[in-house]
């Protein structure tokens, strides 16, 4: 995992046809691909978006192959730009009913323990101390939390 793991996008179904691959964040990579069609991540987790500059629906993925946008829960072949998802500094979140009232957990990409930790109506506040975290409410209902 870091930033020099790649996410290779193929124009075509079970990676076939012109591919790119980026290890970086790509606000335009409408030069690179007319469409895209199955991806391939290699490591870390990834944002993808349907539109240049970071708009439109959003897909989080994490390491493993995807041979058809169906399986990231596509809408349409449209992949436009992506961003890595990098490790995350540690996360302070209030909970209630918590004898300390505060609980500070360190955690990096998709990890099921936050989930199984603090439920949605368990937590008062969360504080960032440095780079992004992505919140879901629900699998594959993710956003980037500075995008709420």
């Amino acid at each position: 995992m870091g930033e020099n793991s790649p996410i290779i996008f193929y124009e075509d179904r079970d990676f076939q046809g012109r591919s790119y691959a980026v290890t970086a964040d790509q606000p335009d990579m409408q030069a690179h691909l007319n469409r895209c069609n199955s991806i391939q991540v290699e490591g870390g987790c990834w944002m993808i978006y349907e539109r240049p500059h970071y708009i439109g629906h959003q897909y989080f993925l994490r390491k493993g192959e995807y041979p058809n946008y169906q399986q990231w829960m596509g809408f349409n072949d449209s992949i436009k730009s992506c961003c890595i998802i990098t490790p995350v500094s540690p996360l302070l979140i209030e909970k209630k009913n918590h004898p300390t009232n505060l609980k500070m957990m360190e955690s990096f990409c998709d990890n099921p323990l936050l989930s199984g930790e603090f439920h949605h109506g368990d937590t008062q506040s969360c504080q960032i101390f440095e780079g992004d975290w992505i919140f879901c409410g629900q699998p594959r209902e993710c956003r980037r939390l500075n995008e709420w």
